[in-house]
């Protein structure tokens, strides 16, 4: 048994938490070192989604607001 067997996951499908690698990785969120850890993914991701949507807020402020994109750049 690897050390990741015996980490935590949390199945975004199914909200279930996991031992090791019972579900296919793309419906996995994790590794976490506890039980109780990988119970709260959602909040985690949710608050790391604000904090990084933030943060490009604050770059895009910071730069007058300009903000691009692949299509805008392309003359799409």
């Amino acid at each position: 048994m690897t050390e990741a067997d015996e980490k935590y996951w949390y199945n975004l499908k199914t909200g279930r938490v996991e031992r090791g690698f019972e579900s296919p990785s793309v419906d996995r969120a994790g590794p976490f070192d506890t039980e109780a850890e990988a119970a709260q993914a959602p909040e985690v991701i949710a608050a790391r989604s604000r904090a990084w949507a933030e943060e490009e807020a604050r770059e895009d402020a910071a730069k007058g607001g300009a903000a691009t994109d692949s299509a805008s750049d392309s003359g799409r």
